[in-house]
């Protein structure tokens, strides 16, 4: 019986254990999550499309895993689309979809490089995955006018640090909220997340 991970995978680990985590599961990962209707890369894509009217200028997909986020974005319309993440697993199923034209691991602390007007970041920030600090990384490592497009979930929806964070850059001007949706997420786990877009002042 394969082992099934999505019933922990909303648990607080350290940087290493989400790691080792999602090295497990990264072969049964496509498989378990699209039988529960995985809905938000398709979300998280349409969003950010909707936001920008250069789809040629590279995004940065952070956190990428097996890819399921770069092939929205492509379906979408984003022509050029690099990857990170921790996972060196969940890369290999990445590198074999051919739609990223980089690919890289990092560790916990990376900074994302500079050069990228886009970013995305789905299912990245929150419980199971990475701290609420991460909002404000991603924010820095953008330009001004830069976009990042960000979920998060039920989970991290009902920690008030999550939208707090969100709030202290809307609320001192630091960005701009061009979109908010709460929608599907995991359907068949009846779970769903807040898809924004927000751009940097």
């Amino acid at each position: 019986m394969t082992q099934k991970f999505l019933d922990t995978s909303y648990t607080e680990r350290d940087a290493a254990a989400v790691r080792a985590f999602y090295n497990d599961w990264a072969g049964s990962y496509e498989a378990e999550i699209s039988e529960n209707g995985y809905a938000t890369p398709a979300r998280c894509a349409a969003a950010l499309a909707e936001c920008v009217e250069d789809t040629s200028q590279p995004l940065l997909d952070f956190g990428c895993g097996t890819g399921l986020g770069g092939l929205a974005f492509k379906s979408a319309g984003f022509e050029t689309i690099d990857g990170v993440d921790l996972s060196e697993a969940m890369l290999e199923q990445a590198r074999a979809k051919g739609i990223y034209r980089n690919l890289e691991q990092i560790e916990a602390d990376s900074t994302p490089r500079d050069g990228y007007a886009l970013i995305a970041a789905i299912g990245v920030i929150g419980i199971g995955a990475g701290p609420i600090s991460l909002l404000d990384t991603l924010m820095h490592a953008l330009p001004s006018g830069g976009k990042l497009v960000f979920t998060f979930n039920d989970q991290s929806l009902a920690d008030p640090d999550s939208t707090g964070r969100l709030n202290e850059w809307l609320d001192c001007g630091a960005a701009r909220l061009l979109f908010s949706e709460h929608g599907a997420h995991l359907p068949a786990r009846d779970i769903e997340s807040t898809v924004y877009v927000v751009e940097k002042a």
